[in-house]
């Protein structure tokens, strides 16, 4: 019996021994998940990570260049990147650092960007920052899309050419637009609805294309509009009461 009093010390030691907690050692797992090595960016770009770790995360560090940006500590861990400071083509490598609550950390595969502020139109190149007009002549083929991307821009003239296909929806994006000037081409399709959006425009020459469809009533929207011209297409339909709004008009 006096053997197992002796004993019991050294049990209980060996228990509470045991229940000790393990020490953390596994690191996290981390990966940029918002982009692919080797894609181009612009403007201001949301890098995104996806981590996980079995004790929880305690903060990821951002680097674009080795340089370290931001440290977020909270999810969802992101980051914005302003790419409009650094010049047009150039490399970028961004990487992240991910820890977890016992400073276990893991850093993700690195990924090269390329920063391109700029939109290719008709065989040229043209800045998002600095581009605030464009006035073509000797145009020919579709409006790109693209277009969409220039949103410093605010007199679009593209006005006496031969552009085919329709107004493309991007237009809409273009809210610092005063002057949207179209007229004398061959474009077809609807009115895009998105042409609401630009609010700012003092002039819309739609006139002497091949426009189908009815007058969207977004066209309402547009309350700082003189002139609007519309004559010369195929639009049906009835006139949308919402051009009642248009209450700055000097020639329809």
């Amino acid at each position: 019996m006096k053997k197992l009093y002796l004993l019991f010390p050294l049990l209980l030691f060996v228990f509470i021994t045991c229940e000790e907690e393990v020490e953390d050692t596994t690191p996290p797992t981390v990966t940029i998940s918002s982009h692919s090595s080797g894609q181009s960016v612009n403007e201001i770009v949301t890098i995104i990570v996806t981590t996980q770790d079995n004790e929880g995360i305690s903060k990821v560090e951002f680097f674009i260049d080795d340089s370290l940006v931001l440290t977020d500590t909270e999810s969802p861990y992101q980051y914005d990147w302003n790419t409009t400071q650094y010049e047009d083509n150039s490399e970028h490598i961004v990487k992240v650092v991910s820890y977890d609550n016992s400073d276990n950390f893991t850093q993700s595969q690195p990924i090269l960007l390329i920063v391109d502020n700029r939109v290719y139109l008709w065989g040229e190149y043209y800045s998002i920052e600095n581009t605030t007009e464009l006035n073509l002549s000797g145009l020919t083929g579709s409006i790109p899309p693209e277009i969409g991307n220039l949103v410093n821009l605010t007199r679009l003239y593209l006005n006496n050419n031969q552009l085919t296909g329709s107004i493309p929806p991007e237009i809409g994006n273009l809210t610092n637009l005063t002057g949207l000037i179209l007229f004398n081409n061959q474009l077809t399709g609807e009115i895009p609805s998105e042409i609401g959006n630009l609010t700012n425009l003092t002039q819309l020459y739609l006139n002497s294309n091949q426009l189908t469809g009815s007058i969207p009533p977004e066209i309402g929207n547009l309350t700082n509009l003189t002139r609007l011209y519309l004559y010369t297409n195929q639009l049906t339909g009835e006139i949308p009461p919402e051009i009642g709004n248009l209450t700055n008009l000097i020639s329809l």
